[in-house]
């Protein structure tokens, strides 16, 4: 299915390239780390058969240009920049679903804490929150040396140094408008795998959260943050199909799931509203 609409919004700092499919219920996907909305390209099709879905590139990536030079990115920035585009998509009282995967998710987790008028439920997928781990120094160092191999080396031994963390495979190749290996790796891989989310308020909002992973991920490191997440907000972990990047690999049957999930993450709108 083509996108329905296509346009562009200015933010603090950057222009967002956004895609807009189907009707019905508003749900806002959010990729992670250097992806664009082209990797949810398929899942958009399936899921716009019943939803409004809404793409984006965060910005930073590929058609999301920012204004100045590059920069660290920040988990914060990247949630307000979602709720603008909700604020620009959506009808005042609206609420939408939201499903995000990687650091996509631990923007997700922030929009039902920062923005909770304009969320109904969230779908964190594998969210790379290294710092909640017992032995969170280990990991983040991984993550460091990564990021230091790429200033020394370059892309390719950076993301070969990455392998571990996804069970020691390279990456499947994804739908992406643009190569953003790069930025990702100067910009996006140390503050994501640092950032701490408000555990406290996470679990004020449990009953619109629900913590995800690929069923070929549970053995991962890349997976292990969602598992102490769920444990904390006191729900049971959701599977879904394929690993990490399932949704670009097996997106019928992922749409499925996340649709299935969508109820059981649904609580009643706060008052008075926010965001």
């Amino acid at each position: 299915m083509d996108a329905l609409e296509i346009g562009t919004l200015e933010v603090p700092g950057a222009r967002l390239y956004f895609e807009v499919r189907g009707t019905g219920p508003l749900l806002l996907l959010i990729a992670g780390g250097g992806l664009d909305a082209a990797v949810f390209g398929r899942l958009a099709a399936v899921l716009a058969t019943d939803h409004r879905v809404i793409t984006y590139d965060p910005r930073g990536n590929s058609r999301s240009l920012l204004d100045g030079p590059p920069e660290d990115q920040k988990v914060e920035v990247h949630t307000d920049d979602a709720c603008r585009l909700l604020n620009h998509l959506a009808a005042a009282d609206e609420r939408a679903h939201v499903f995000g995967s990687c650091s996509g998710a631990l923007v997700a987790l922030e929009l039902v804490l920062r923005h909770q008028g304009r969320v109904r439920s969230v779908i964190a997928h594998e969210p790379p929150a290294m710092a909640l781990l017992p032995d969170a120094e280990k990991h983040l160092a991984f993550f460091e040396d990564a990021h230091e191999a790429f200033l020394r080396e370059g892309v390719a031994p950076a993301l070969r140094k990455l392998r571990p963390a996804f069970g020691g495979h390279r990456a499947p190749a994804l739908p992406e408008a643009q190569d953003n290996n790069a930025f990702f790796l100067a910009h996006i891989i140390r503050p994501t795998t640092r950032f701490v989310p408000d555990l406290t308020a996470l679990a004020a909002a449990a009953d619109r959260i629900v913590m995800a992973g690929g069923r070929d991920s549970r053995t991962h490191l890349i997976h292990r943050p969602a598992a102490v997440l769920a444990e904390w907000l006191g729900r049971g972990l959701a599977e879904f199909p394929g690993g990490h990047t399932g949704y670009a690999q097996y997106p019928a049957e992922f749409a499925q799931r996340l649709v299935e999930l969508l109820p059981a993450a649904t609580a009643p709108a706060p008052s008075p509203l926010q965001g």
